[in-house]
Protein backbone atom coordinates (compact mmCIF):
# COMPACT_ATOMS: atom_id res chain seq x y z
CA UNK A 1 0.00 0.00 0.00
CA UNK A 2 1.05 3.65 -0.70
CA UNK A 3 -0.31 6.43 0.98
CA UNK A 4 -2.11 8.91 -1.20
CA UNK A 5 0.05 11.66 -1.91
CA UNK A 6 0.69 15.17 -4.22
CA UNK A 7 4.15 16.01 -6.10
CA UNK A 8 4.50 19.80 -6.20
CA UNK A 9 7.89 20.65 -8.10
CA UNK A 10 10.97 18.81 -8.98
CA UNK A 11 13.86 20.32 -6.65
CA UNK A 12 16.77 18.21 -5.51
CA UNK A 13 15.54 18.77 -1.89
CA UNK A 14 12.10 16.65 -0.54
CA UNK A 15 9.86 17.66 1.64
CA UNK A 16 6.99 15.90 3.30
CA UNK A 17 4.35 17.95 3.97
CA UNK A 18 1.52 16.36 6.87
CA UNK A 19 -1.94 18.31 6.72
CA UNK A 20 -3.72 18.63 10.06
CA UNK A 21 -7.21 17.29 11.04
CA UNK A 22 -10.28 19.43 9.43
CA UNK A 23 -8.77 18.17 5.75
CA UNK A 24 -6.66 16.80 3.72
CA UNK A 25 -3.15 18.12 1.66
CA UNK A 26 -5.95 20.53 -0.33
CA UNK A 27 -5.70 23.04 2.30
CA UNK A 28 -1.91 23.96 1.35
CA UNK A 29 -2.79 24.92 -2.64
CA UNK A 30 -2.95 28.71 -1.55
CA UNK A 31 0.67 28.11 -1.19
CA UNK A 32 1.78 27.09 -4.54
CA UNK A 33 2.72 29.23 -6.29
CA UNK A 34 5.13 30.42 -3.82
CA UNK A 35 6.47 27.52 -3.05
CA UNK A 36 10.54 27.11 -4.32
CA UNK A 37 10.02 23.99 -6.82
CA UNK A 38 13.60 24.95 -8.35
CA UNK A 39 15.35 23.53 -4.64
CA UNK A 40 12.63 21.43 -3.49
CA UNK A 41 9.94 18.63 -4.38
CA UNK A 42 6.88 19.27 -1.86
CA UNK A 43 5.15 15.60 -1.42
CA UNK A 44 2.15 16.31 0.44
CA UNK A 45 0.78 13.43 2.20
CA UNK A 46 -3.19 12.59 2.70
CA UNK A 47 -3.53 10.23 5.95
CA UNK A 48 -5.57 7.24 6.21
CA UNK A 49 -9.25 8.11 5.56
CA UNK A 50 -8.55 11.44 4.02
CA UNK A 51 -8.06 12.62 0.65
CA UNK A 52 -6.86 10.71 -2.16
CA UNK A 53 -6.51 7.91 1.07
CA UNK A 54 -9.89 8.00 1.72
CA UNK A 55 -10.40 4.31 1.06
CA UNK A 56 -7.61 2.89 3.25
CA UNK A 57 -9.01 2.14 6.75
CA UNK A 58 -6.78 2.12 9.49
CA UNK A 59 -6.42 2.53 13.43
CA UNK A 60 -6.04 6.75 12.64
CA UNK A 61 -3.35 7.06 15.07
CA UNK A 62 0.17 9.70 15.35
CA UNK A 63 2.30 5.62 14.96
CA UNK A 64 0.13 4.65 12.14
CA UNK A 65 0.58 8.30 10.36
CA UNK A 66 4.10 7.99 10.93
CA UNK A 67 4.91 4.58 9.49
CA UNK A 68 3.07 5.63 6.38
CA UNK A 69 5.03 8.35 6.14
CA UNK A 70 8.26 6.36 6.74
CA UNK A 71 7.44 3.89 4.05
CA UNK A 72 6.24 6.81 1.28
CA UNK A 73 10.07 8.08 1.96
CA UNK A 74 12.13 5.04 1.84
CA UNK A 75 9.67 3.99 -1.23
CA UNK A 76 11.03 7.28 -3.19
CA UNK A 77 14.41 6.49 -1.89
CA UNK A 78 14.66 9.62 0.07
CA UNK A 79 18.25 8.93 2.08
CA UNK A 80 18.01 12.72 3.56
CA UNK A 81 14.42 15.26 3.95
CA UNK A 82 12.61 18.11 4.97
CA UNK A 83 9.56 17.56 7.00
CA UNK A 84 6.55 20.09 7.61
CA UNK A 85 3.27 19.71 9.90
CA UNK A 86 0.36 21.70 9.88
CA UNK A 87 -1.91 21.42 13.51
CA UNK A 88 -1.79 17.48 14.08
CA UNK A 89 1.01 16.99 11.25
CA UNK A 90 3.16 18.90 13.88
CA UNK A 91 2.59 15.95 16.22
CA UNK A 92 2.96 13.28 13.89
CA UNK A 93 5.76 15.43 12.30
CA UNK A 94 7.69 14.70 15.57
CA UNK A 95 6.46 11.13 15.49
CA UNK A 96 7.86 10.53 12.44
CA UNK A 97 11.56 12.14 14.29
CA UNK A 98 11.41 9.40 16.40
CA UNK A 99 10.44 6.58 14.25
CA UNK A 100 12.93 6.97 11.42
CA UNK A 101 15.79 4.66 11.58
CA UNK A 102 18.45 7.10 11.81
CA UNK A 103 17.52 10.58 13.17
CA UNK A 104 19.96 12.11 10.87
CA UNK A 105 18.06 12.08 8.16
CA UNK A 106 16.09 14.74 9.07
CA UNK A 107 17.77 17.80 7.75
CA UNK A 108 14.63 20.39 9.31
CA UNK A 109 11.53 20.38 10.59
CA UNK A 110 8.75 23.41 10.52
CA UNK A 111 5.67 23.04 12.56
CA UNK A 112 2.77 25.17 11.63
CA UNK A 113 0.68 26.28 14.54
CA UNK A 114 1.63 22.33 16.25
CA UNK A 115 0.18 20.30 17.88
CA UNK A 116 3.14 19.23 20.79
CA UNK A 117 4.31 15.62 21.17
CA UNK A 118 1.95 15.92 24.78
CA UNK A 119 -1.01 16.09 22.74
CA UNK A 120 -3.34 18.77 23.33
CA UNK A 121 -5.03 17.07 26.31
CA UNK A 122 -8.63 19.33 25.87
CA UNK A 123 -10.69 19.83 29.61
CA UNK A 124 -13.41 18.54 30.07
CA UNK A 125 -15.67 21.77 28.96
CA UNK A 126 -13.42 21.76 25.64
CA UNK A 127 -13.93 18.34 24.58
CA UNK A 128 -17.87 18.35 23.60
CA UNK A 129 -17.21 21.27 21.06
CA UNK A 130 -14.69 19.31 19.21
CA UNK A 131 -16.05 16.01 19.83
CA UNK A 132 -19.29 17.39 18.71
CA UNK A 133 -17.59 18.72 15.59
CA UNK A 134 -17.75 15.08 14.04
CA UNK A 135 -21.10 15.36 12.78
CA UNK A 136 -22.04 19.05 13.69
CA UNK A 137 -20.96 21.94 10.97
CA UNK A 138 -21.99 24.51 12.95
CA UNK A 139 -19.26 23.33 15.49
CA UNK A 140 -16.74 22.75 12.81
CA UNK A 141 -16.99 26.31 12.25
CA UNK A 142 -17.25 28.06 15.62
CA UNK A 143 -13.72 26.25 16.17
CA UNK A 144 -12.47 27.53 12.92
CA UNK A 145 -14.12 30.89 13.93
CA UNK A 146 -12.11 30.79 17.41
CA UNK A 147 -9.09 29.25 16.25
CA UNK A 148 -8.14 31.99 13.39
CA UNK A 149 -9.09 34.70 15.86
CA UNK A 150 -12.57 36.01 15.29
CA UNK A 151 -11.67 37.48 12.35
CA UNK A 152 -12.57 36.08 9.04
CA UNK A 153 -15.59 36.03 6.32
CA UNK A 154 -17.90 34.12 7.14
CA UNK A 155 -17.30 33.21 3.52
CA UNK A 156 -14.39 31.58 3.76
CA UNK A 157 -15.08 29.84 7.04
CA UNK A 158 -18.24 27.86 5.27
CA UNK A 159 -15.47 27.01 2.44
CA UNK A 160 -13.72 25.63 4.90
CA UNK A 161 -16.18 23.81 6.65
CA UNK A 162 -17.54 22.28 3.22
CA UNK A 163 -14.00 21.43 2.36
CA UNK A 164 -14.00 19.46 5.55
CA UNK A 165 -16.86 17.38 5.03
CA UNK A 166 -15.50 16.88 1.45
CA UNK A 167 -11.89 15.51 1.99
CA UNK A 168 -12.33 13.19 5.31
CA UNK A 169 -14.56 10.30 6.42
CA UNK A 170 -16.14 10.37 9.69
CA UNK A 171 -14.11 6.84 10.54
CA UNK A 172 -10.91 8.96 10.28
CA UNK A 173 -12.23 12.22 11.91
CA UNK A 174 -13.48 10.59 14.85
CA UNK A 175 -9.96 8.52 15.06
CA UNK A 176 -7.00 11.13 14.45
CA UNK A 177 -9.66 13.46 16.78
CA UNK A 178 -8.49 11.30 19.63
CA UNK A 179 -5.25 10.98 18.75
CA UNK A 180 -3.71 14.32 18.61
CA UNK A 181 -6.32 15.45 21.79
CA UNK A 182 -5.26 12.33 23.73
CA UNK A 183 -1.85 10.70 22.94
CA UNK A 184 1.12 11.86 24.62
CA UNK A 185 4.78 11.10 23.87
CA UNK A 186 7.16 14.35 25.37
CA UNK A 187 9.29 12.06 27.13
CA UNK A 188 10.79 10.77 23.84
CA UNK A 189 11.24 14.06 22.11
CA UNK A 190 13.18 15.92 24.39
CA UNK A 191 16.82 16.38 23.61
CA UNK A 192 15.91 15.58 19.44
CA UNK A 193 18.46 17.62 18.11
CA UNK A 194 16.72 18.76 14.32
CA UNK A 195 16.30 22.16 13.96
CA UNK A 196 12.55 22.54 14.08
CA UNK A 197 11.00 25.80 13.04
CA UNK A 198 7.66 26.62 14.80
CA UNK A 199 5.17 29.43 12.79
CA UNK A 200 2.56 30.51 15.09
CA UNK A 201 -0.82 32.50 13.74
CA UNK A 202 -0.67 36.01 15.24
CA UNK A 203 -3.98 35.51 15.66
CA UNK A 204 -3.94 32.02 16.67
CA UNK A 205 -6.21 31.63 19.88
CA UNK A 206 -5.55 27.63 20.07
CA UNK A 207 -2.07 27.54 20.94
CA UNK A 208 0.32 30.32 22.19
CA UNK A 209 3.45 31.62 22.65
CA UNK A 210 3.42 30.59 25.85
CA UNK A 211 2.20 26.99 25.28
CA UNK A 212 4.96 26.79 22.45
CA UNK A 213 7.81 27.92 24.86
CA UNK A 214 6.66 25.16 27.32
CA UNK A 215 6.85 22.17 24.63
CA UNK A 216 8.51 22.71 21.57
CA UNK A 217 10.87 25.21 22.58
CA UNK A 218 12.10 24.25 25.74
CA UNK A 219 11.76 19.92 24.51
CA UNK A 220 13.85 20.38 21.29
CA UNK A 221 17.00 22.24 21.45
CA UNK A 222 17.26 23.68 18.21
CA UNK A 223 14.34 24.98 18.07
CA UNK A 224 12.82 28.37 16.83
CA UNK A 225 9.68 30.64 17.09
CA UNK A 226 8.26 33.24 14.51
CA UNK A 227 5.21 34.29 14.13
CA UNK A 228 2.82 34.86 10.99
CA UNK A 229 1.27 38.05 10.39
CA UNK A 230 -2.30 38.22 9.52
CA UNK A 231 -2.84 34.59 10.33
CA UNK A 232 -4.64 32.59 12.96
CA UNK A 233 -4.56 28.85 12.66
CA UNK A 234 -4.35 28.20 8.83
CA UNK A 235 -1.22 30.44 7.64
CA UNK A 236 -1.26 28.56 4.47
CA UNK A 237 -4.76 29.62 3.82
CA UNK A 238 -4.89 33.36 5.44
CA UNK A 239 -1.28 34.00 4.58
CA UNK A 240 0.16 31.78 2.23
CA UNK A 241 3.44 33.81 0.14
CA UNK A 242 4.55 34.53 3.71
CA UNK A 243 4.28 31.45 5.36
CA UNK A 244 5.89 29.70 2.06
CA UNK A 245 8.87 32.47 2.09
CA UNK A 246 9.45 31.67 5.94
CA UNK A 247 9.07 28.08 5.33
CA UNK A 248 11.45 28.21 2.05
CA UNK A 249 14.09 30.32 3.51
CA UNK A 250 14.27 27.94 7.28
CA UNK A 251 14.60 24.74 4.86
CA UNK A 252 17.47 26.70 2.58
CA UNK A 253 19.73 27.39 5.54
CA UNK A 254 19.41 23.14 6.31
CA UNK A 255 20.20 21.90 2.82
Amino acid sequence: MAIGHTIIGSGPETVFVLHGWFGDYSVWEPTFPALDKETFTYVFIDYRGYGKSADIDGSYTTSEIASDTIELIDSLYCDSFHLVGHSMGGMAMQRVMLDIDDRERVKSAVGIDPVPACGAQLDEQTWPMFEGAIESDENRYNILDFTTGNRNSSAWLNYMVERSRNTTTVPAFTGYLNAWVKESFSDEVVGLETPTLVCLGEHDQAFTKEAMEATYLAWLPNSELEFIANAGHYPMQEAPVNLATIMNAFMKKHI
